[in-house]
């Protein structure tokens, strides 16, 4: 993601949590969160309700209680990574 316009609004690829969510969701005009992540997915575990998922999309949403995670591009390769937008957390709409 080097060189995006959003990386100087305070967040940034490598914050966590709801910070990290929100920039990746609002990133390059939000375009950047309905695409698919590279390799199908990764398996993770939802950090609300411990449902198993794979998140697919660099933002998408616990199938179960609809909690909202996001990883960003540089650090898609390990679902460690993928960080939780917090309880009751609801995308804006875009």
């Amino acid at each position: 993601m080097g060189g995006c316009s959003n990386c100087g609004n305070g967040g940034g690829p490598f914050t966590e949590g709801r910070d990290l969510v929100e920039f990746v969701a609002q990133a390059h005009g939000g375009q950047l969160r309905g695409q698919s992540i590279p390799g199908g997915g990764l398996a993770t575990a939802c950090q609300g309700c411990g449902t198993p998922f794979t998140l697919a999309t660099f933002v998408g949403a616990c199938p179960r209680c609809g909690g909202v995670h996001a990883v960003s591009p540089p650090r898609c390769s390990d679902p460690e990574n993928i960080q939780y937008a917090g309880q009751d957390y609801q995308l804006p709409a875009g």
